[in-house]
């Protein structure tokens, strides 16, 4: 069976690019553009891993992130954030932070790596 990932980012083009290579190695995955209903989509969708955006149409994927972290049903969920103008690196040692984070623009086959590692622990 497939690894599920959920995938958020509201620029359209980036959510394409990420969902057919993450689709082109064997990954399932939702893509979505807002992360307004994140809960309610982890619960339907229960996905292995989380890949967000860090600036969201109007939320902070950093603030989601939280959210995801301190609830003890989603904890447990890996998730990578994505920013171009954040760098993250920094804070992955914080409670609550994410458990990696990538530079936009970012490399594909780097983005993979860290995909694939996160999800091989």
């Amino acid at each position: 069976m497939s690894k599920k990932i959920l995938v958020f980012d509201d620029d359209p083009d980036i959510l394409e690019i990420i969902s057919l290579v993450l689709v082109a190695n064997g990954y399932e995955i939702r893509a979505l553009s807002c992360g307004d209903t994140v809960f309610d989509d982890i619960k339907d969708f229960q996905p292995d891993l989380i890949l967000m955006d860090v600036m969201l149409a109007g939320m902070d994927g950093r603030a989601i992130c939280k959210e995801i972290k301190e609830n003890h049903l989603t904890n447990f969920l890996p998730v990578i954030l994505i920013s171009g103008t954040h760098n993250l690196s920094e804070s992955l040692h914080l409670q609550a932070a994410p458990n990696d984070f990538v530079a936009k623009p970012f490399d594909l086959d780097h983005l993979l790596r860290v995909v694939n590692k996160q999800l091989a622990g």
